[in-house]
């Protein structure tokens, strides 16, 4: 059972795929990157320099103490943060369909295996077998 998991765990497959959960979360994180640090500073500036990630509607205040501390945190729908993971959204799918346009350049199309010979014809082999039974 121990040889079994060993060859499990080093075949290719497996490799593959921890390489790939690797590079997808690094991709994550750039595309997260660009998307907060480049694009949303773009779109804000469309927005009237209204950070488009602090968007929110609020439900309830936050309701504070006498000392000025928060007892129970605001309730609000941060639509903002929603349409930010949107956008990251898409900006993942198309890198990832560029990745996979690129990859599948790279593969070496499969050449067409040569026909195989043509044998006899029926008839051929019918008349060698009757030839054969003839001579005994």
């Amino acid at each position: 059972m121990l040889k079994e998991f060993k060859d499990f765990i080093t075949g290719g497959n497996v490799i593959e795929f921890a390489v790939a959960v690797i590079m997808a979360g690094a991709i994550g994180a750039v595309v997260k990157g660009f998307v907060s640090n480049i694009v949303m500073p773009v779109v804000g500036l469309f927005t009237g320099g209204v950070s488009l990630a602090d968007q929110k509607h609020v439900l309830s205040e936050a309701i504070l103490d006498a000392a000025g501390k928060v007892t129970t945190p605001e309730n609000a729908i941060t639509y903002g943060a929603w349409i930010d993971t949107i956008i990251n959204l898409i900006i993942v799918g198309f890198v990832m369909f560029m990745i996979v346009k690129a990859y599948n350049k790279t593969k070496k199309k499969e050449e067409a295996a040569p026909a195989a010979p043509k044998g006899p014809s029926q008839e051929d082999l019918l008349s060698e077998i009757r030839d054969l039974l003839a001579k005994k």
